[in-house]
């Protein structure tokens, strides 16, 4: 399973990085539209992790290339902003398989994306 993480927060990305590898994934970290942009242009993608408040660049951009470029990708969208709290978020954005808090356990992010990336995994 391949993992794109898009998060400013380079502490948070790191544990939720170590988290997904430990349970076998490969992992790709960023932090910005650009830079998530180039690598699902480089690389396949099964799930993204991306941060909603992005420091730099739109979230929703990341997913809109993502539903472009890889059909397949699925998105868990993460955030500490109550935007899109009322679901709304999956209407906008097709691949969005899941919204959680920022502060969800690294362990249980990892459960859902293990479980959303092995209908993607090859």
């Amino acid at each position: 399973m391949r993992v794109l993480i898009v998060q400013s927060d380079r502490l948070l990305a790191s544990a939720w990085s170590r988290q997904l590898e430990d349970v076998g994934a490969a992992v790709r970290v960023v932090d910005d539209q650009d830079s998530a942009t180039r690598v699902m242009h480089d690389e396949q993608v099964d799930v993204i992790v991306l941060d909603l408040m992005l420091a730099s660049g739109s979230a929703l951009a990341v997913a809109d290339f993502a539903s472009y470029r890889q059909p397949d990708c699925r998105v868990v969208f993460v955030t500490d902003s109550p935007v899109f709290a009322d679901g709304s978020i999956f209407r906008h954005c097709a691949n969005a398989c899941a919204y959680l808090p920022t502060s969800t356990e690294p362990s249980d992010l990892a459960a859902m994306v293990e479980h959303y990336g092995a209908r993607c995994a090859v």
